[in-house]
């Protein structure tokens, strides 16, 4: 199923005792139905989920995903970053950090213009996008002058305007600027976690896990959906990835959407060594992430385009409906639209519009605000 094109398959070898760990948490886990939605998952279940053979795991995986959505529909996002570079945060894995931006050799930009951006979100939209992403290289808004978070505000506005889904990440949230996002029609905040709870802090120095599950529950306070997930190939064991999944799984509401990245190393980064994961462990993650989330949109973002088409139907199959397109995502490269097109065709995938509600994640995705909006499905 692999060909060249794949990443690489890491050099250690996970520790996974099929037999022993799989047996001991089903004879001590409760009774899972499969496809139910639980927020009580147990650590050690998930490492049951993670240890279990493969084909099996994707059966399961595509039975669920089968029972909460549509299996041909994958909803066409695109990511932009509208401030790149000079970020304060010291994120291993990124170019944006100003730490490391003589050997990144990644100049400072400022904040795009809303026009700018708008043109920007004209043609992804024509492109077949229905979600238009914003990011920026920032600590948080507190961080910049007030104007560029308003500024950021008359993006959002003129976007959902649009008829897109509007979906930010900004750093950093206090209550105050998510309830200002959420009135300025933002429909997603994204999040993410990275890694686990106990390896994070190989990941950064610049902030502490709480700090994100705080920022989190401040947009799930507005009733902006949350969009959460983690990055394979940071250094972390299986373990790891079964803690974060853990971390997901167990917050009060599982998020909207959760994106499974693979880390795309970059030269000049601390982690511009670190072996990214192979297709079969991102297919892996897809697989438990849609078992212990099933209403949840699994996206498969960042590294798709070191994946074969092989590779990405079984992510599909496993449970993903989501991808990025145009060529970069923020700073790495992505997939080219016609490789994409000529995917979905091959694989008979249609894309999802905008505004259909989403089965989990808060108000602003359950298309209880969005009855207004029309869209052809």
């Amino acid at each position: 199923l692999l060909r060249a094109r794949d990443a690489p398959t890491p050099t250690r070898t996970p520790t996974r005792p099929y037999a022993a760990a799989a047996d001991a948490a089903r004879a001590t886990a409760p009774r899972r139905e499969l496809g139910a939605v639980y927020n009580d998952w147990t650590k050690d279940e998930v490492r049951a989920l993670y240890a279990r053979p493969l084909l099996e795991l994707v059966f399961d995986a595509a039975k669920t995903h089968r029972m909460h959505h549509d299996p041909r529909q994958v909803q066409q996002c695109t990511l932009l970053s509208i401030k790149t570079g000079g970020c304060p945060e010291t994120c291993n894995y990124c170019a944006q950090s100003s730490s490391w931006k003589g050997e990144t050799k990644l100049k400072a930009e400022k904040l795009m213009g809303v026009e700018e951006v708008i043109e920007a979100a004209k043609r992804a939209k024509e492109a077949g996008s229905t979600r238009f992403c914003m990011g920026t290289a920032w600590r948080g808004p507190s961080q910049v002058g007030a104007g560029q978070f308003e500024r950021v505000l008359e993006m959002t506005k003129e976007v959902r305007d649009m008829g897109m889904e509007v979906c930010a990440t900004l750093g950093m949230l206090t209550p105050e600027q998510a309830l200002k996002l959420k009135d300025a029609g933002l429909t997603a905040y994204n999040h993410n976690l990275d890694t686990s709870p106990e390896y994070y802090d190989k990941v950064t120095s610049s902030r502490k896990y709480e700090d994100r599950l705080n920022t989190i529950a401040a947009v799930r306070e507005a009733g902006i959906s949350v969009c959460c997930g983690g990055i394979l190939g940071l250094g972390e064991e299986e373990s790891d990835r079964a803690s974060l999944m853990t971390v997901l799984a167990t917050l009060p509401e599982h998020p909207e959407s959760v994106p499974i990245n693979a880390l795309v190393p970059v030269e000049g980064t601390p982690f511009k060594d670190m072996t990214p994961p192979s297709g079969l462990e991102m297919v892996r993650a897809i697989a438990v992430a849609r078992i212990l989330m099933p209403a949840t949109v699994v996206r498969l973002s960042a590294g798709r385009v070191n994946m074969s088409p092989e590779t990405q139907a079984l992510c599909f199959m496993a449970g993903a409906n989501s991808v990025f397109t145009g060529d970069k995502l923020l700073t790495t490269p992505n997939n080219e639209k016609s490789e994409d097109s000529f995917l979905f065709e091959e694989l008979g995938l249609e894309g999802r519009p905008a505004f259909v509600p989403y089965a989990a994640g808060a108000a602003s995705s359950d298309g209880s605000e969005w009855k207004h909006m029309k869209h052809e499905l």
